[in-house]
Formats: structure tokens, C-alpha cells, sequence
């Protein structure tokens, strides 16, 4: 049962009283106040501490009906905890140990050696690109010469496709000038890459929005699924990949120097199955 309205349950938050009671359980406001961000507006923070409330009792309800319902062996949790805690706690003094000895620095000739070691597992799934986005009002006066220079490869149109765009577009997006998947380039036309390439002409894409703005897009380069990914598109998977190797020896190492040192002190044995039977 909810103890008053909700604008009793925001009232209490600050008072320390029992906003709730479920059977002989009840909520106290520290509780809820701990839940509830601070600086969120008030009919936010009521809804967020009814979602509370409402599944604090859930929870208490079925606590009430399971010590009910279930055998003592059942209810017994203790080894469960006791396993948990154990876990948790190793968990924190390994990422502990990591956060204090994990070199961070990867050089880009480590990229480059494990790159060309495990070329295999840089097939692309999707085909990746190279592409200027741009949005441009349908009556804008400079949509014509944007599509006349943009697939253009002098710099001097390049430069003056950027200038036109910077005066009229809605949006211009060119990736950094990096390799990106076909996807990020469809959900720009808000559609699937099929639907893109079916519209595609000679590297230039041009569909319109709901709006009626023109959506216009310049595919300068394109490497087809199955291949191999250039190094460039790999580069923040492979050090992801690097520093997730070095921890997992940091880890490991740890955990073997353990158990040597407390081998060496003779804080850790081990007894054949004779010993344990006398």
C-alpha cells in the first residue's frame, strides 16, 4: 500500500518517513531520496519515485510469498552470497591492480604487426566508404553547382563545393575524411543501403526527405564485403583489442605470482588423496 498521494510521497522525500509499506515492510524516504537525481524536475521525480515504490513493493511481495512458499534449503542464499562476494571483491582488486599497471601506450608499428598477423579476422561484413553527406534546401540557388563540383577531382571545385555548402547547407557530414560502414551512410538518408545504392549515379547519391530538402551524398571510394579492411578502419578495434590482451596477462600473471609467493611461504599446500585420508 502507497502511504498518500503523490504529491505526499514528493513531500516526504526530504523528512526521513516511511513513504511506503508492503505487509510488515517499509520504505523510508533516504531510500528514495538516494534513487532520485538531484535537479530533476518535480513531476519527473514523483514519476521516478512511484517506479520505485512500485517495485520495492514487488520486490517485498515476493520475498513475503517465497519465504511462504519455499523450503528452508531453498531460502538458504548463503553460499550463493558468500560466492558473490568473494567474485565481486576479487573482481575490484584485479581491476584495481590493472587501472595502477596497464601500460596504456600502443604504438602504431603494434598496430601494423598485429594487422598483418591477423589479417583473417579484418574481413569486412558490409562494405565500407569514403563519402561527403550534405542536406541542402530544395530551393536553395547553390544546389545546382554543389551537384555539378561534388564528385568533382579538383581541388579548386572540392574547395568550392565546401564554400557553397558552408553558406547553404542544413548539414554537411564527411566522416573525417575516414573509411566508414554503408550503414552510417544510409541512416543519414534515413533508409537502408540497398535503397542508397539503388539511387546511386556514378558515386553521387541524390534522394529528398520528408521535407523536401535534397539529400545529397558523394561516394569517392567503396571496398566491397569480404575483403580486407584497410588498416586505418581497423586501427581503434585493434588497440581495443591490444590493451584487452595486456590486461588479461596482467591479470593472469597476477594471479599465478599469488600463488607461487604463497607456495614459497608456505601459505598454500596441496595433499594427495592418501594424506587426506589419515
Amino acid at each position: 500500500m502507497l502511504v498518500g498521494s503523490c504529491k505526499t510521497i514528493s513531500s516526504f522525500v526530504h523528512e526521513g518517513r516511511a513513504v511506503a509499506r508492503v505487509g510488515r515492510h517499509k520504505l523510508y524516504s533516504p531510500e528514495l531520496d538516494a534513487y532520485i537525481p538531484n535537479g530533476i524536475p518535480p513531476e519527473d521525480s514523483v514519476k521516478m519515485a512511484r517506479q520505485y515504490i512500485e517495485t520495492w513493493a514487488s520486490d517485498m511481495l515476493f520475498m513475503d510469498l517465497a519465504q511462504e512458499e519455499l523450503s528452508k534449503s531453498d531460502l538458504d542464499v548463503s553460499k550463493e552470497l558468500e560466492d558473490y562476494k568473494r567474485s565481486l571483491i576479487k573482481y575490484r582488486f584485479e581491476q584495481n591492480y590493472v587501472n595502477k599497471m596497464l601500460d596504456t601506450t600502443i604504438t602504431s608499428k603494434e598496430i601494423q604487426n598485429y594487422y598483418e598477423s591477423h589479417q583473417d579476422n579484418f574481413r569486412l561484413q558490409r562494405p565500407i566508404a569514403k563519402a561527403t553527406f550534405m542536406t541542402i534546401p530544395q530551393g536553395s540557388p547553390n544546389l545546382d553547382a554543389i551537384r555539378k563540383k561534388i564528385s568533382s577531382d579538383k581541388d579548386e571545385d572540392l574547395l568550392l563545393v565546401d564554400s557553397l555548402a558552408f553558406a547553404s547547407a542544413i548539414r554537411t557530414t564527411n566522416y573525417g575524411g575516414k573509411w566508414v560502414d554503408v550503414t552510417a551512410i544510409a541512416r543519414d538518408f534515413g533508409t537502408d543501403w540497398e535503397t542508397v545504392k539503388a539511387h546511386s549515379k556514378e558515386g553521387v547519391v541524390e534522394m529528398n526527405d520528408d521535407n523536401g530538402n535534397v539529400l545529397i551524398a558523394y561516394i569517392s571510394s567503396m571496398m566491397p564485403a569480404g575483403e580486407t579492411a584497410p588498416i586505418e578502419f581497423c586501427s581503434d578495434q585493434i588497440r581495443d583489442i591490444i590493451l584487452s590482451n595486456r590486461k588479461h596477462e596482467l591479470v593472469t600473471g597476477l594471479e599465478q605470482d599469488l600463488l607461487d609467493k604463497a607456495r614459497t611461504k608456505g601459505k598454500f599446500e596441496t595433499y594427495d588423496k592418501d594424506e587426506q585420508d589419515t
